[in-house]
Formats: structure tokens, C-alpha cells, sequence
């Protein structure tokens, strides 16, 4: 069963362990960021850094899957609540 937080997680239901949304925003950033800079760096012929940035658009976009489970994990937990981006 997926959960909206982690099972040891120290948060709760009024309190989250982690504001998703905000994760979600942030990680889009880095995904757009990442790949921008990746782009970037092999035209420019500096093979090394365009790898590494490509390594974190690809961390970026696994971050991007979980968030999504758990968001959706939390709308199946509370159906009908809308929570803004800091929650």
C-alpha cells in the first residue's frame, strides 16, 4: 500500500513529514535547470560537466515520480482537501 509519508516519518496527518507540493515545484526547477544546463555544457565541448548535469536531471526526475505517488497517495488519504504549496 503506498502511503502519502514514509512509515517512520516523524509528521503526521495535520503536520506532513514534507511539503509535496513545494518538493514538487522545486524538482520541476532543478528537471528544467539540469537539462538547460546539460545541453549547455556539451555544446560548449565539456563532456564531464554535461554528464553531471544530466545525472541530476535523471535524479530530478525519479524525485519527480516519487512526489507524484505520494501526492497521489495523499489525495486517496483525503479526498477533497486542497493543500497549498507549502503543505
Amino acid at each position: 500500500m503506498t502511503r502519502s509519508q514514509p512509515r517512520r516519518a516523524r509528521g503526521t496527518v495535520g503536520h506532513a513529514y514534507s511539503a509535496l507540493n513545494l518538493r514538487l515545484v522545486l524538482a520541476s526547477f532543478g528537471l528544467v535547470t539540469m537539462t538547460v544546463f546539460a545541453v549547455l555544457a556539451f555544446r560548449a565541448d565539456l563532456a564531464w560537466l554535461g554528464v553531471v548535469c544530466a545525472v541530476f536531471a535523471v535524479v530530478a526526475v525519479v524525485d519527480l515520480a516519487i512526489i507524484q505517488r505520494r501526492r497521489a497517495a495523499r489525495r486517496r488519504e483525503e479526498p477533497g482537501v486542497r493543500h497549498s504549496l507549502f503543505e
